[in-house]
């Protein structure tokens, strides 16, 4: 059960990070790629059969992408939007 929430907890970071991409503040290169990583690795849960572990693999690519260029704000947002519906599930 606590894994659930540590989980859940990766996913409302990631999502403080795409609020702060959106909303124009840079976050430490550290955290971005410290999220990043750690969507990569829950993504991996795709492997057994969760649909929705892709997502964060999408998402986990968006935030590199974010490193180098600036993507549409629609994408950050719809990333922001369903890591930060996925983490307070996660806390219910």
């Amino acid at each position: 059960m606590i894994i659930l929430k540590v989980l859940g907890a990766i996913d409302l970071i990631s999502a403080l990070v795409f609020l702060l991409l959106i909303f124009g503040i840079h976050p430490f290169l550290q955290l971005t790629l410290f999220c990043s990583g750690l969507l990569m690795l829950k993504g991996m849960f795709i492997l057994t059969g969760d649909v929705l572990s892709g997502f964060d693999i999408f998402c986990s690519v968006m935030l590199l992408i974010s490193i180098f260029f600036t993507p549409f704000s629609v994408l950050l947002w719809i990333c922001a939007f369903f890591l930060m519906a996925k983490g307070v599930v996660s806390f219910i």
